[in-house]
């Protein structure tokens, strides 16, 4: 069993981040907007640019597409292996996503800024997930290419 204490805020290798996005190919994002102020369109948008197989998920029965990209309202719903769930739910959610990113057989995990629980993280990694928590792809995807310059001026 994994250990509870483990940190999943903050405390992630960016070898283990790394990892995870050159591994995975498809991600279903739990909590998509077709919303182009929200911050989940924008993730969607750059992650699919990107080259990564997006699977917007969202319940409302009124949308269809997210970008030209099928809309599925719930992840059982999902025709095709999934290797990521991504969450833009709020943290209270995060434990009945887990249970659904266990049945349709994710590989990881994948909490957005602000989307934490460590029962969650616990129940994921019992069942051989890759977790990250509180975190962004498109910031992790970007991350090895910045570059402090310390030389400027302020």
């Amino acid at each position: 069993m994994p250990d509870a204490s483990v940190d999943h805020i903050y405390d992630y290798d960016p070898a283990f981040l790394a990892d995870i996005l050159k591994s995975v190919k498809t991600i279903a994002m739990v909590g998509a907007s077709a919303d182009k102020t929200k911050f989940s369109y924008g993730v969607l948008r750059v992650l699919h640019e990107t080259g990564y197989d997006m699977i917007p998920v969202n319940p409302n029965p009124g949308l269809s597409e997210i970008r030209g990209i099928k809309v599925y309202h719930a992840l059982e719903d999902i025709d095709r292996p999934v290797d990521m769930v991504e969450v833009f739910r709020p943290k209270e959610e995060l434990l009945g996503i887990t249970e659904q990113a266990i049945a349709i057989g994710a590989k990881v995990l994948w909490g957005q800024i602000g989307v934490y629980d460590d029962k969650a993280a616990a129940l994921a990694e019992d069942a051989g997930l890759k977790v990250v928590m509180n975190r962004c792809p498109k910031i992790e995807l970007f991350r090895p290419f910045w570059k402090p310059r310390l030389d400027l001026g302020i």
